[in-house]
């Protein structure tokens, strides 16, 4: 295989995972077609990155016409769920109402069911009301910018790390037609993750990986013990505490 071959094959393994993960209409660009959507997830914290600058652009556009940044984070928040389908606070807000079942049938169940419990709000409202008050208290323009790009990017990379290590949790849905990605791709997001901190100080960014894999490691064995395996809301869980928890780390650092 050629070095074009190569190359057009990580651009369509790319394009599948924007048309996952994101709404943007990727499908009209003149790129070939992945067949193993398992092969794309190295690229899910690229994905990540991207939705984070978008919605640090946002921020950046509404500071600079004087918003106060609590509106701005808001604003910025919008932007990134729009750009996202608001499949991840899809995910959570499924994920908690499955804690409520005593089976793992009853808790599958649940989370297959499009209506939303009162655990689903509540970890909503906690999720967007963590991540829009980190984002106002860092502030700055650049600071949002990189602490987006960088913790957007981890969210997936824990995503990543949990479909590595657990099985699907049934035999359909979105994570089990995706399918498990092999630890050579998830060490390769991880590295790409790492890439895309590089605004932030060495010791940041390290705490940010860390906060990714800790998030992957509790909320795995959660879900192995409670479903048996992952499930797509599983993975949207995992990326919307992981960012709750990258975000407050920036904070504090």
């Amino acid at each position: 295989m050629n070095a074009n071959d190569m190359l057009r094959e990580r651009l369509a393994e790319l394009a599948v995972a924007f048309a996952l993960l994101t709404r943007l209409p990727v499908h009209r660009l003149p790129l070939p077609r992945a067949t193993a959507p398992s092969e794309a997830v190295w690229a899910y914290p690229i994905v990540g990155a991207v939705v984070g600058a978008i919605g640090g652009g946002v921020y950046w556009f509404t500071h600079w016409l004087s918003c106060p940044p609590a509106l701005a984070a808001l604003c910025a928040l919008v932007a990134v769920i729009l750009v996202t389908g608001a499949m991840h606070e899809d995910g959570l807000a499924d994920f908690a109402d499955g804690l409520a079942g005593n089976t793992k049938e009853r808790s599958l169940s649940i989370m297959r069911d499009h209506q939303i419990g009162t655990y689903g709000v509540i970890a909503l409202v906690l999720s967007l009301a963590i991540r829009a008050t980190a984002i106002a208290i860092i502030a700055g323009p650049r600071a949002v910018m990189a602490a987006l790009i960088a913790a957007d990017a981890a969210s997936r990379l824990s995503a990543v790390l949990i479909m590595a290590a657990l099985p699907p949790a049934r035999r359909d849905g979105l994570s089990a037609s995706v399918g498990s990605p092999t630890a050579r791709l998830a060490a390769i997001a991880l590295g790409l993750t790492f890439v895309t901190t590089w605004l932030l100080p060495f010791g940041v960014a390290l705490l940010m990986i860390l906060s990714a894999v800790v998030t992957a490691v509790v909320l795995g064995r959660v879900a192995l013990v409670r479903l048996g395996g992952q499930t797509g809301d599983v993975l949207g869980a995992a990326s919307q505490l992981c960012e709750c928890l990258t975000l407050i780390v920036l904070v504090i650092a």
